[in-house]
């Protein structure tokens, strides 16, 4: 497996991407939905990244950098049958190494709240987030939370 920066002109990451929306909004409420979708992952400040088995995508994350030093990791999803494979895991790093070569010194990002985040949630703990404030545009509810990673 590998990762490697893609295009959001790709149609297997569009795909991806449409399930990634699809299941953001089955898992929080109407107003409380922050994934990207296409227009979103096609900013400048978007680098796309996209975990291979030789050719076909299993997941897909992006980092959006917000300023000189803040990046922000969004959108992170591996197909269902692909997850347990440390897929997230290796995006994830991806992610981080790429942030550390651009110069950016600390990671945050927001996700959903309840069971059906946990799993992301324990990953980014592993990685060393820790939980925090809202920043950038968000606010925070009862269907969100924030972590963040100095690098």
């Amino acid at each position: 497996m590998e990762t490697k920066i893609v295009d959001i002109s790709d149609p297997h990451v569009q795909a991806l991407v449409q399930l990634h929306l699809g299941g953001m909004q089955e898992n929080s409420p109407e107003g409380h939905v922050y994934a990207l979708d296409r227009s979103g992952l096609s900013d400048p400040r978007v680098t796309l990244f996209g975990a291979y088995d030789e050719d076909k995508l299993l997941g897909i994350g992006a980092l959006k950098t917000l300023s000189t030093d803040v990046g922000e990791v969004k959108s992170m999803r591996v197909y269902p049958a692909e997850t347990g494979r440390g897929i997230g895991k290796m995006i994830l790093e991806s992610i981080i190494s790429y942030a550390k070569s651009c110069g950016l010194k600390t990671l945050s990002l927001e996700t959903g709240s309840g069971a059906a985040f946990d799993a992301a949630i324990g990953l980014y703990r592993k990685r060393g987030f820790k939980s925090g404030s809202a920043f950038g545009i968000y606010e925070a509810s009862d269907f969100n939370q924030f972590f963040h990673l100095d690098i």
